[in-house]
């Protein structure tokens, strides 16, 4: 069953209006780059790591859309950066070695949200009142927008 034309039509503008702000919105965020202790890329995938200690290489590399080789080395930097360690081997396989952040690689993430969340504190502040209130009203229906890999 197709989509409501008019529903649809309404999603494309709509989308068409979002995707700039949004960007926008991400670049202001992502342009105060004062982390100097950690790569651009590194960011996220500490992130990641950080959202599901244990993490294989591979999982890992096939989340992130990226080669397992091409992720080994990110992590050999990340490791020798101290900002993940190696789990031990689990039982069942010993090949399998997951991917833990460290104290430190915690602290730089802690530190870069609070930085970006402060950020839009004070962007946020300086809108009106009816603004911030229809931004409150549109975060349920920004949670529920989920795009697959088919999607992109």
């Amino acid at each position: 069953m197709s989509p409501n034309p008019s529903a649809e039509a309404d999603a494309r503008e709509l989308a068409e209006q979002l995707r700039p702000a949004l960007r926008r919105l991400f670049r202001q965020l992502r342009r105060q780059q004062d982390d100097h202790d950690i790569s651009p890329l590194h960011a996220p995938l500490l992130l990641t790591i950080l959202e599901n200690p244990g993490i294989g290489v591979g999982e890992l590399a096939q989340l992130e859309g990226l080669r397992s080789p091409t992720m080994t080395g990110h992590i050999n930097s990340m490791v020798a950066a101290g900002l993940v360690k190696r789990t031990e081997p689990t039982e069942g396989d010993r090949r399998r070695v997951g991917l833990m952040a460290t104290p430190h690689g915690r602290a730089l993430i802690d530190a870069k949200r609070k930085r970006r969340t402060d950020q839009l504190i004070r962007a946020l502040a300086q809108l009106s009142t009816e603004s911030r209130a229809t931004l409150w009203a549109a975060i349920p229906a920004l949670n529920d927008i989920e795009l697959n890999d088919t999607d992109a």
